[in-house]
């Protein structure tokens, strides 16, 4: 659930993430930052944050991590991850919908490279794989 309080960033007190080259990114930093009742905590992730959270989402071994994780995502950067099986069936991880709810600040860089450092946590885990069906009923476990 997105918060519906806005978060300013304080001026000049932590490093926000730069700007991308002009044309290559839908991100509308500008307009976020210039708006004072949006919900800019987005920026705080900058490039070298990012790194650090690829290589923390690649580490993770257990669905309560993965878990843990996205409820991070969301209480500090305001950021939804989704992690949904495909209605269809699923035969391997590419039948996972995985994707970051799109909302003004988020990079297209990071909406691509957050999904795929979980595929690559699920293709190293299946055990994770399992518990995310068994979340959502696709076992029949419940």
């Amino acid at each position: 659930m997105i918060s519906s309080v806005p978060f300013m960033l304080p001026p000049n007190s932590v490093p926000i993430r730069e700007a991308c080259p002009p044309g290559a990114c839908t991100c509308h930093r500008e307009e976020l930052l210039n708006n004072p009742a949006s919900d800019a905590r987005i920026l705080l992730l900058t490039k070298q944050e990012e790194k650090k959270l690829i290589a923390r989402i690649e580490s993770i071994s257990s669905y309560a991590e993965l878990k843990r994780i996205e409820e991070r995502l969301e209480s500090q950067l305001g950021i939804i991850l989704e992690i949904i099986p495909s209605a269809r069936g699923v035969r391997t991880v590419r039948g996972f919908g995985i994707q970051l709810v799109s909302g003004p600040g988020l990079c297209r860089k990071t909406r691509q490279s957050i999904p795929a450092a979980v595929r690559r946590c699920l293709d190293s885990h299946p055990d994770i794989v399992y518990a995310i069906l068994n979340a959502h009923d696709l076992l029949g476990a419940g």
